[in-house]
């Protein structure tokens, strides 16, 4: 098998941390890497819900999704100066919130909601899937906070999430895509994933050749195994103690 530029195997993940509380502020607060890819995930929990969700008695997860002007190479603007959000970041942030609600009983939270920020500190591919496996373990921190405190009853969260990107470079696919394999990929993925192994969404693009049925199996191979990990990887991080 191909070694990749930094020592990896194709099916292998960057290293991957998970630094719970990393603000002294927040519900929940997670800082998370995959390799340089570096993400701050805080969740802030509220009593109330949206006006179209009032006396529903649910309630609501969304998500905000943002980058430091220098989380890349270049500095890049930021979005509130330029006076409009970015269709990216809209997207981005839509995929998140929708990605964590289908790991969550509304019912159980109750007519609360849980608002989670995503901002990239630093930029090397994967910001979006550092974002998602990040968030849930804020999210599930946030919750632990809540039920210390008789605000949520029942079992909130019907399984962990995590997200992993996969593509295909120079004919080979492979496992969590940094950013100089990413510019490059022949097919470029996003897989998001529950802990049970259910697919929530998928993300897929030919960027040059299309792909093929069995490519496509191979991939998402690849996905499910990154995702397993992450998984793990998320479970040992909310075991550690307070």
């Amino acid at each position: 098998m191909t070694k990749r530029s930094d020592g990896r195997g194709a099916d292998e993940l960057r290293k991957v941390t998970i630094e719970r509380h990393w603000l002294d502020a927040g519900e929940g607060s997670v800082l998370i890497r995959f390799g340089n890819t570096t993400v701050l995930c805080v969740a802030s929990f509220s009593e109330g819900v949206p006006k179209w969700l009032t006396g529903k008695g649910k309630g609501w997860v969304t998500a905000e999704y943002s980058m430091l002007p220098r989380a890349t190479s270049t500095r890049s603007q930021r979005e509130s100066v330029r006076g409009r959000i970015g269709g990216r970041t809209h997207e981005i942030s839509r995929l998140i919130g929708r990605s964590l609600r289908a790991v969550v009983n509304l019912k159980a939270l109750g007519e609360n909601t849980i608002q989670l920020d995503c901002d990239v500190l630093q930029a090397d591919g994967g910001t979006r899937t550092a974002a998602i496996t990040g968030a849930y373990v804020a999210l599930a921190e946030a919750i632990r906070w809540a039920k210390a405190r008789n605000l949520v009853r029942g079992e909130v969260l019907k399984d962990s999430l995590s997200a992993i990107s996969v593509g295909i470079i120079d004919g080979q696919p492979r496992l969590d895509l940094p950013y100089e394999e990413d510019v490059r990929a022949q097919t470029d993925m996003n897989v998001v994933m529950t802990g049970a192994g259910k697919f929530v969404e998928i993300q897929g693009t030919a960027e040059a050749a299309p792909f093929s049925k069995d490519e496509l199996d191979e991939l998402l191979g690849l996905a499910k195994k990154g995702c397993a990990e992450l998984a793990r990887i998320q479970a040992a991080a909310l075991e550690e103690q307070e």
